[in-house]
């Protein structure tokens, strides 16, 4: 069977197509983080209408050599996310399906991320832990079976690729500031500013990032010049007080779950610096630390439709 996956939630253009027995069968992605960049961050306007212009194009670079006939049915992106984004991805994905007469199944975004390791991976079995970390969701939750979640923890003010992206703006860094502050922070010192934790010995699972903004914010303030090698020493010093916070946690939930796989997604599980610290989990806490290819780190339409592919379809009304 194979299933049409389309992804517009954000400043990503994403359709794939899964089959059943090969796996991804052609993925295509059409990014609009050159355009946004000039704005420091995503104009929800502008992104609907790239979607607009670029979906047809992206679709016919995803199917290749697979005839649109082929498709047994569509799965896209229902939320959450921009608003007239998903709209143009669910409008394009209903007119497929009516055009095609074939099932659509809408996906929450944030079940492709939790489910997309195992894409990739499929030794892992469920229940499993699932630290998932983007721009703008950080969650701890416990995935139990198919369609069976709960979010044991989660960021309480900012998420974690948002404190990043908010970080970096305050070192005059480029959007998206994840990225720049893990590039700068290889030649910085992770011990030279003594940043605080928040909530890491608190007695849930949840966290909170705000502060932690901030007392970047009121460090550099009292800065005179704030040259570039203070701007990598700050840069290594909150990376590392986000990846203490992130770690303590996962300790935590291992303790009370006891999974013993563990999953990273979402756009910050691309940084090396956490994937490493979160690799050295292994030999300690006796677990399985698993990471989605780089390329499925961030949004794409391969883990929905991959998702998509486990759900039943929903019966057609007559």
């Amino acid at each position: 069977m194979k299933t049409l996956g389309i992804e517009t939630s954000c400043d990503e253009t994403a359709i794939a197509v899964y089959d059943s027995k090969e796996g991804i069968v052609g993925e295509s992605i059409h990014s609009q983080m050159k355009m946004h960049a000039e704005y420091g961050g995503v104009v929800p306007e502008l992104a609907s209408r790239d979607h607009c212009l670029k979906i047809v194009d992206v679709l016919k670079d995803a199917l290749g050599k697979t005839s649109i006939s082929s498709i047994d049915q569509i799965a896209y992106t229902s939320g959450p996310g921009l608003l007239g984004a998903l709209l143009i991805g669910e409008s394009f994905a209903q007119g497929l399906s009516t055009a095609l007469d074939i099932p659509l199944i809408p996906i929450n975004h944030l079940e492709g991320h939790l489910m997309s390791p195992m894409m990739e991976f499929p030794e892992i079995s469920m229940p499993f832990i699932c630290l998932l970390v983007s721009g703008g969701h950080s969650m701890i939750v416990d995935v139990k079976a198919k369609a069976d979640y709960e979010i044991l923890g989660q960021s309480q003010d900012d998420a974690v690729g948002e404190a990043f992206d908010k970080v970096a703006k305050l070192l005059g860094l480029p959007y998206p500031g994840g990225p720049h502050i893990e590039k700068i922070a290889l030649n910085g010192n992770p011990k030279a500013y003594d940043f605080p934790r928040p909530m890491i010995h608190s007695d849930n699972l949840d966290m909170s990032l705000s502060g932690l903004k901030t007392a970047v914010l009121y460090t550099i303030q009292k800065i005179e010049d704030l040259n570039e090698d203070i701007k990598a020493d700050i840069a290594a010093s909150f990376q590392k007080a986000v990846t203490d916070v992130l770690i303590a946690k996962i300790k935590k939930t291992v303790e009370q779950t006891n999974h013993s796989d563990v999953i990273v997604a979402g756009g910050v599980a691309a940084n090396k610096y956490i994937r490493e610290e979160f690799k050295n989990l292994e030999g300690i806490l006796n677990i399985k630390v698993y990471y989605p290819d780089l390329k499925y780190c961030g949004d794409n339409a391969a883990m929905i439709a991959f998702v998509g592919s486990m759900m039943t379809p929903p019966k057609k009304k007559i």
